[in-house]
């Protein structure tokens, strides 16, 4: 909300007492970030805002709402440093009734999933809806779309004539997921984004696994303030004592935590300061299971981290890196009235939870009823592209017969994809998938009625015996990424995704077996978080069945075309080597038949 002096005014003689506060929270322990103690204290709310911590007797007058936090702590509204809330396929409206009762009232986020499927009119929509939600959403704009290189095929590029309007948005507050390969390669948008934000004193949120020594340097040269992507804790100290802010990632499939941890817990406890959290990728399924950034916090602990220093990483420290202190991160006078009630700080299990001043969240439940917004055709998920047949999933070559040198790429955990040489069949000119081999075929189609375009190429690591899957929802370009044993199913996943306006599709032998629509741009759902869980664990059987033993095989498969993970990636314009940022062929070599 813009300020005004009137409105300046009256918190001024809120602040002093002139005005009675709209509520207080009596009885509880507050969790001081600001000062790292605990101590009893009440606090006076007056519109969205906290007036006064400690004693506020004077602050109570006739109507002033008492809320009874006796025995409770009182901790700043939790922050999720770097978010992609679409990876969840939950709505904004369904991701804020799964989190915010688990205490997380801030997100920080670029919303380019959206971007990427629906532009910038898209945004506005989601912008708006967020206005109705109790979970706040920092964005930060991203430095360009597409992501990859090279480029592929997104419904709207972000370029630096993009930026010179948006970083001026009252909704901006950086520019978001600054990949190092951008920065180093002197990509022409990307250094003209952030040309524009060293302009307009805006900070700049990195991106940069694995970001070493002289590459490093040039990267912080660019002015990159932070980062949420480091491989190990060596890495998080390099890039500490490099001057950057660290936010440690724990996401649904990505589990850094603990080993990134051990730079404060084994090398030097002073870099706790700078240390914040994110998840970046989680699904309805942890989120219920686990909790969100309340498990992050309790899993800092177990780490050994003093339960007032993971309290800060959650909160101050993530509002520092971004540089939204004014507003959010701590119980102060002046700060956003986000209060997180708590049994303990040892425990911490999130009993309560005030956002914007209201009570709005009790026993891990809203305390309202929140509908989602009335979806425009803007937002719609037709996917523009023609039905396939078997033969688009058909990698022919000129040779009749014999043998072909494949280059696999090989899945090493979520974020790893390394190169395996295999020998695969040729019958008909068709180079044959081999299961027992664990190598299927993955094609990426583009689905935005641009330009139809369709790659191919082999993978492993998902050991499916027969059968396809498929989803329109495949950040960062969100494409429909499909792999499969059989081009006969991998078609009918795709067209039914056609047919149906995205999702994510499991076939075999001719026949769906499990299908969950995502009508929202093709990648998120107006579900409630239980029933989308409820989905993704058929949706994991599923893939179980046809043999892969991965923990979430639809999420491995659908980072597949991003191409900053090393080594290999696939998008709509070919197969990808990360390492030369170019497409590549991944036949080897032909050995015909004697």
């Amino acid at each position: 909300m813009q300020m005004s002096k009137d409105r300046l005014k009256h918190r001024i003689r809120a602040g002093r007492g002139l005005v009675p506060a709209d509520r207080v929270v009596k009885g509880g322990n507050l969790v001081n970030v600001m000062s790292s103690e605990v101590y009893p204290a009440d606090v006076a709310i007056h519109d969205d805002i906290i007036v006064a911590i400690g004693d506020v007797q004077d602050y109570i007058g006739p109507e002033t709402e008492i809320i009874d936090a006796t025995g409770k702590y009182l901790v700043p509204g939790l922050i999720d440093g770097h978010l992609h809330s679409e990876c969840s396929k939950l709505s904004i409206t369904s991701f804020a009734k799964a989190v915010v009762p688990c205490g997380t009232t801030s997100i920080v986020s670029g919303l380019d999933e959206y971007i990427s499927v629906s532009g910038m009119e898209g945004l506005q929509e989601v912008f708006a809806e967020i206005k109705n939600s109790p979970l706040k959403v920092f964005w930060g704009a991203p430095y360009k779309t597409p992501y990859t290189f090279p480029k592929s095929t997104v419904a709207f590029n972000f370029t630096q004539k993009v930026h010179k309007e948006v970083q001026q948005w009252p909704e901006c507050f950086g520019v978001w997921e600054t990949v190092r390969e951008a920065v180093i390669e002197e990509d022409d948008d990307t250094l003209g984004a952030l040309a524009e934000a060293h302009n307009n004193r805006m900070p700049i949120f990195g991106c940069a696994p694995m970001a070493r020594g002289k590459d490093l340097n040039g990267y912080l040269c660019a002015g990159v303030r932070l980062d949420h992507e480091s491989y190990d804790h060596e890495e998080v100290v390099e890039k500490m004592r490099n001057g950057m802010h660290m936010l440690i990632r724990e996401s649904s499939v990505t589990h850094f935590l603990q080993e990134n941890m051990r730079a404060v817990t084994e090398v030097n406890p002073q870099l706790a300061r700078r240390v914040s959290f994110c998840t970046d990728d989680v699904t309805a399924t942890d989120v219920l299971e686990k909790g969100h950034m309340d498990h992050v916090v309790r899993l800092a602990i177990k780490e050994g981290v003093d339960p007032m220093i993971a309290i800060q990483m959650a909160t101050i420290n993530s509002a520092e890196a971004y540089r939204i202190d004014h507003l959010v991160g701590s119980i102060t006078p002046g700060k956003i009235a986000d209060i997180v009630l708590v049994d303990s700080p040892e425990s911490f299990n999130v009993d309560a939870v005030l956002t914007d001043g209201k009570f709005v969240a009790q026993n891990k439940e809203l305390t309202y009823e929140l509908k989602s917004p009335k979806r425009s055709a803007i937002l719609s998920s037709e996917l523009k592209c023609a039905k396939t047949t078997p033969k688009d999933f058909e990698y022919r070559v000129d040779m009749e017969t014999g043998e072909a040198e494949v280059l696999s790429m090989n899945v090493v955990g979520p974020f790893v994809r390394k190169r395996r040489d295999v020998t695969l069949k040729v019958e008909n000119h068709i180079v044959q998938p081999d299961t027992e081999q664990d190598v299927l075929m993955v094609s990426v189609l583009e689905r935005f009625g641009r330009n139809g375009n369709k790659s191919l190429a082999f993978c492993s690591g998902w050991k499916l015996k027969k059968g396809a899957m498929a989803s329109s929802a495949a950040p960062d370009d969100n494409n429909i990424v499909v792999m499969g044993a059989d081009a006969n199913d991998m078609s009918i996943a795709v067209n039914h995704l056609i047919e149906n306006g995205g999702g994510q599709v499991i076939v075999a032998d001719g026949e769906v077996i499990e299908f969950l629509s995502l009508p929202v741009g093709g990648i998120v759902s107006d579900l409630d978080a239980r029933e989308i869980a409820s989905r993704e664990v058929e949706l994991t059987k599923a893939a179980n069945a046809l043999g892969c033993d991965l923990p979430d095989p639809l999420m491995y498969m659908f980072f597949l075309p991003i191409t900053a993970i090393p080594d290999y990636a696939i998008t709509d314009v070919g197969p990808v080597d990360c390492i030369a940022l170019t497409t590549f062929d991944p036949i080897l070599g032909l050995n015909p038949s004697k």
